[in-house]
């Protein structure tokens, strides 16, 4: 195991939110370390075209914005590691944080790991990601206007995001596996009154089509009381049965509601031990944009520099206090 240089302050995680934080926390001087996944850039890593970023007119590849992001921290001096976090330990300041045997020690740390999207699990889908099959509807409804779209799920997000899509789309079809919704009463009644939402309950979805012409051209339904198929003509797929954030490893250091994500007290990104700050999708399950994600980085290295720096100053009074 090799010791490092206390630093004060490690980023783990790199999307928006870490990039965000690691570029404000490096032009404050804090010499950030950003250990960013061997996956970074998050969920914008299989968005092909983001149009809802302030500053891209003609929109922009989510890899491409996530290359930008991290090249930007880059440029003031934050450093980063692209590997995974496999254990933390916030029992005592410094923090540690380890990367396999390695381990790295910092006065403050960020937790800007993200959440995953859950996913139908089919390689079809895997292989139509940014062609067509889409996990937002708030990021790509606008490229389905006038045309007709699958969307998988049975719970609140499902409906909102079915009613959303038919603003933009012709036809919404609703797949889901059970005849009942789990839906609150009132979502699953603003979308039943929806004239442009159809429904295709006791169903999954066996495989998506269009990977020959590769773009999203419909889907395989499959009944799970007959086990019969048909195929469904559809321009797109929307799978909304929910996200996991990436939480695990914090889990039993950090306050966290039932659905695995870390809690933050209300108007910061503090968590309940001080000097750890969490920022983006791990603590946000109601947005989940990347301009949110950013912002919150943003309030993050914010709260971590103010906080070092409260520190500071009371390690001089105290100084000064003993001469």
């Amino acid at each position: 195991m090799s010791t490092n240089d206390v630093r004060e302050l490690i980023v783990t995680g790199g999307g928006p939110a870490g990039y965000t934080a690691a570029l404000y926390a490096a032009r404050a001087n804090l010499r950030p370390l950003v250990i960013e996944g061997v996956q970074w850039g998050g969920q914008l890593m299989i968005t092909s075209d983001v149009e809802n970023y302030p500053g891209y007119p003609e929109g922009v590849l989510g890899p491409v914005m996530m290359q930008e992001f991290r090249t930007q921290a880059e440029r003031f001096g934050a450093e980063f590691l692209t590997d995974d976090v496999t254990r933390v330990d916030f029992s005592e300041r410094p923090f540690r944080v380890y990367v396999g045997g390695e381990e790295h020690r910092a006065w403050t740390v960020i937790v800007a790991t993200g959440a995953n999207a859950r996913q139908l699990g089919l390689e079809t889908e895997i292989a139509l990601q940014g062609r067509g099959v889409s996990y937002c509807a708030v990021c790509d409804a606008a490229f389905f206007r006038d045309k007709t779209v699958v969307i998988v799920g049975g719970g609140d997000s499902a409906m909102e995001e079915a009613t959303f899509l038919a603003k933009f789309a012709t036809r919404v079809i609703v797949v889901h596996r059970r005849e009942e919704l789990r839906a609150s009463p009132i979502m699953i009644e603003r979308a039943q009154q929806n004239g442009k939402i159809g429904w295709a309950l006791n169903s999954v979805v066996e495989r998506v089509l269009g990977e020959a012409v590769g773009h999203v051209t419909g889907v395989v339904l499959r009944d799970v009381h007959t086990n019969e198929t048909r195929e469904l003509e559809a321009n797109g797929l929307f799978v909304a049965v929910g996200h996991d954030p990436n939480t695990k490893l914090f889990l039993d250091w950090l306050d966290h509601d039932t659905g695995g994500y870390l809690v933050t007290m209300p108007g910061s990104t503090r968590t309940n031990i001080e000097g750890v700050f969490a920022a983006g999708d791990v603590q946000d399950h109601v947005y989940r944009q990347a301009v949110t994600a950013a912002g919150s980085g943003c309030m993050a290295a914010l709260d971590a520099e103010r906080f070092l720096a409260a520190e500071h100053h009371r390690e001089q009074s105290l100084a000064a206090t003993k001469h």
